[in-house]
């Protein structure tokens, strides 16, 4: 029996997940989450083998939850649902060892295959996510210029940002003008666009 997580905000998909998964005879889905920072603690408590995780989850995202698995219960696999064809975040979820990678959209069967074959120490990745991410340029900037930009995005102005990183108020103009350079933005606005488009941020 592959005891399986759902961890999905959307009320209504939440459920049609779950649904569809118990129809099965060898899936039990034993815990359905709305939010992602209680996914470790109850993957623990209910000794999940799978749990199936969208990316957008209130309170942690599917993929910092993922990667917190990965210390507090070695054995679970992840298998991301995304509703958005992302070159980054697939990238990212490759480098923290996620074992699948589907979109929302993906048939019924084919979603029973893929929790199937990732329970079972496999790997699922949809073809169009994997072809978007071939066709998609590594990421040009720095983890320093990342986290200004994703203090920048969040509302956060130059010197907010310098105070939150540690960092001196010219540094941190630097790093904002590198990174609408390396970007070849308009501007800082731009450079953010471009960032989380590309699923840098």
């Amino acid at each position: 029996m592959i005891r399986v997580l759902v961890a999905e905000d959307m009320r209504i998909l939440r459920d049609t997940l779950v649904a569809a998964l118990e129809l099965e005879d060898d899936i039990d889905v034993v815990a359905a989450l709305d939010r992602g920072e209680s996914i470790v603690d109850t993957a623990v408590a209910e000794r999940v083998d799978l749990c199936l995780l969208d990316i957008d989850l209130p309170g942690m995202d599917g993929l910092t939850a993922a990667t917190a698995l990965r210390t507090g219960l070695p054995d679970c696999r992840v298998l991301i649902l995304t509703a958005l064809a992302n070159p980054g975040h697939l990238k990212r979820a490759m480098e923290i060892g996620v074992s699948g990678f589907i979109l929302k959209d993906t048939p019924r069967r084919e979603l029973l295959v893929a929790v199937r074959t990732v329970a079972a120490g496999g790997r699922v990745l949809d073809p169009e996510l994997a072809f978007t991410a071939l066709r998609t340029p590594d990421c040009p900037l720095t983890d320093r210029e990342i986290d200004v930009l994703r203090c920048l995005a969040a509302g956060a102005d130059p010197r907010e940002i310098a105070v939150q990183l540690s960092l001196t108020y010219g540094t941190v103009r630097n790093y904002l003008a590198s990174s609408v350079a390396k970007l070849q933005a308009r501007n800082r606005v731009d450079a953010i666009r471009i960032a989380t488009a590309s699923g840098w941020l």
